[in-house]
């Protein structure tokens, strides 16, 4: 795999039973690219080790005054340096096409455990582990991956050079051999505590990387409510203990560092000094105790490699494990029927659990007394995975029957297809950075323009705001760039854009979970009127209490404590539902209970709500449809 061919057809099913066996799946999904690094840093570490064999015979041949023997052994140099200098850049381009190309693997294995797990990811896994995952969790996974065949190169040439110098002097050959597997284990006593300190700063990292992504997210609150100073204290102290278990796992990597250095030294110095006294007597020649000492001194940089090694696999471990808890998620998934891929199903849509019916082709409020009942049943109407779902994606057996949209279980489509069936739009729906053109190319039907969704979600001053703000000379608001969440709209315009972009998509079934809650009543008559006449023939479902919306409606639904409990128009349901007329019109509990005990009283909050629609409809507010 190269990087042009990037990304990939398929990254593969990854093993996620621990975080190691993760890291073995995905050196062995790389495996062309690691033998080719191998092979390549075999090839660079080999050529490094003829450079003392070579230097070495230049030095007797001077000894000796040998002119041919000296040209010999500039030649050797010569050609040693091309090897390294081929050898050390090949090693390179391989080694990290190999870091970038795995690290693009686990990215699209994220996206696609992202994609499939949608809103519930972050219910079971928090926003801010999901990007630190996909971030810096990424590079070191990547980063292990890419020294895995360089330590390996780096242990082959330590064996060979060592057999060679074993056959070419053993007098000294025998001490460098001997001591090799020394200098690389003595390390190893102090690689466990090393790793705990690397673990405890990546888990420190890794929770004030949450705190920050939650922080931001939540600034314009923090704002409202003075909680900034709180949230920054928070934040300082989470970033303090960050910085002191980086020095305390520091210090023990330095140490690492120290003890590589000070034993290979003595080793220098040991083979100095034997080597100089067999040279004094003659047992072995000047050049060959040069051969053998810059052999010994170059066999520092392999061995330079175990400590990267050591580090890459702590580092990367606990990557490794969080990527795992969120590549272990899973949708909850029935057995797709046969036909089910074949054509998108139609017809009303049910909900068995709560009796929930929404009749195809028309416009169905539905009224919660709780917000997130609300929302726990608008993803349930789009086939979402359920927050207590089985991590391994196996039915659950006690698990409540799907939602059925004409007859056809929902959990029973590939995901794809029920996707594009029902499209759920929830209360705090996120935009992404870039254009507001790119904002609206989405899959779609293409039987609705952008121009007549933005119209309907009454974007009118957005647009007005966006073009003011272009650069172009135009002034098109449709390539003006848009920040990361939309920070740089209102939240009501937020709103109104994503709803534009549900618009667009034009599906089969629409549900809304609160879609006009950061607007003004006279802004939602006017969208609520908007969605009405662009879904006009299309099913759309929209969870609100808002009497504006309601009176919009075809049909309008009560729900509560997860069942159905009346059904019909919303002019008829206040004047006959207490428990109706409590959510919509926001009475107390003393109230209700009155009014369920008495029924309600002749000219009381019904008709106050419905003599208010009539004079904003009378004030040309809301328009009249039929």
């Amino acid at each position: 795999m190269q990087i042009r061919d990037l990304p990939y057809r398929d990254p593969g099913d990854p093993d996620v039973r621990s975080g190691p066996r993760f890291l073995l799946w995905l050196g062995r999904n790389q495996l062309k690219g690691q033998l080719k690094a191998l092979s390549w840093g075999l090839f660079h570490q080999l050529a490094l080790a003829g450079l003392p064999l070579a230097t070495g015979l230049a030095v007797q041949a001077v000894i000796d005054g040998s002119g041919d023997r000296l040209v010999l052994s500039g030649a050797m140099i010569l050609l040693l340096g091309i090897g390294i200098a081929l050898g050390d850049t090949m090693l390179h381009r391989t080694a990290v096409t190999n870091w970038i190309t795995a690290a693009a693997r686990v990215q699209q294995l994220l996206a696609r455990r992202t994609a499939e797990l949608g809103s519930a990811l972050t219910r079971r896994v928090a926003a801010g582990e999901v990007v630190s995952v996909s971030t810096g969790d990424v590079e070191k996974i990547g980063w292990f991956v890419e020294a895995l065949s360089r330590f390996a190169a780096a242990a082959a040439a330590l064996v060979l050079i060592c057999v060679g110098l074993v056959v070419y002097l053993p007098s000294l050959g025998f001490l460098v051999a001997l001591s090799v597997p020394v200098l690389a284990l003595a390390v190893i006593p102090l690689l466990p505590r090393a790793t705990r300190r690397a673990d405890l700063q990546r888990e420190k990292a890794g929770k004030a990387t949450e705190l920050a992504s939650d922080t931001v997210a939540g600034l314009r609150v923090l704002r409202g409510i003075g909680g900034e100073d709180l949230f920054l204290d928070r934040y300082r102290r989470a970033s303090q203990e960050v910085r002191r278990a980086a020095v305390h796992n520091a210090r023990m990597w330095s140490l690492i560092s120290a003890v590589q250095v000070l034993l290979p030294g003595a080793l220098l110095i040991a083979l100095v000094a034997y080597g100089a006294g067999l040279a004094r007597d003659g047992k072995i020649e000047v050049g060959q105790l040069v051969t053998v000492f810059n052999s010994a001194v170059l066999l520092l940089f392999p061995m330079r490699q175990f400590t990267e090694i050591a580090m890459a696999y702590s580092f990367s471990r606990p990557s490794a494990r969080r990527a795992v808890r969120v590549l272990a998620l899973r949708r909850d998934t029935r057995p797709t029927v046969a036909g089910a891929g074949e054509a998108l199903p139609s017809g009303d849509l049910y909900d068995p659990v709560t009796g929930l019916l929404a009749p195809e082709g028309l416009l169905t409020a539905v009224v919660c007394g709780d917000p997130d009942e609300a929302g726990r049943l608008a993803e349930r109407l789009g086939g979402h995975t359920p927050a207590d779902a089985a991590p391994d994606g196996k039915p659950d057996e006690n698990a409540p029957p799907s939602v059925l949209l004409g007859g056809v279980a929902l959990d029973e489509l590939p995901l794809e297809r029920a996707r594009t069936a029902v499209l759920v739009q929830d209360k705090e729906p996120v935009l992404l950075s870039g254009t507001l053109r790119d904002l609206l190319d989405v899959p779609a039907s293409g039987a609705v323009r952008a121009e007549d969704a933005l119209a309907a979600a009454q974007c009118a001053d957005v647009l007005a705001a966006l073009a003011q703000a272009s650069v172009d000379a135009d002034g098109d608001p449709m390539g003006t760039h848009i920040t990361e969440r939309g920070r740089s709209l209102s939240g009501g315009q937020r709103q109104r854009l994503a709803l534009a972009r549900s618009l667009v998509t034009d599906p089969d079934v629409l549900v809304l979970d609160e879609p006009t809650s950061a607007v003004d009543s006279h802004t939602e008559s006017r969208v609520g009127a908007g969605i009405k006449e662009l879904r006009r023939g299309r099913t759309t479902v929209t969870f609100s209490s808002s009497p504006l919306l309601l009176d919009l409606a075809d049909r309008v639904v009560l729900v509560h404590v997860g069942t159905v409990v009346a059904a019909g128009k919303h002019r008829e349901l206040l004047r006959a539902e207490p428990l109706y007329r409590s959510v919509v019109t926001r009475e107390t509990e003393e109230e209700t209970a009155a009014a369920v005990r008495t029924g309600p009283a002749p000219g009381a909050g019904a008709d106050s709500v419905v003599d208010e629609l009539n004079s904003l409809r009378e004030a040309g507010e809301i328009e009249e449809r039929a």
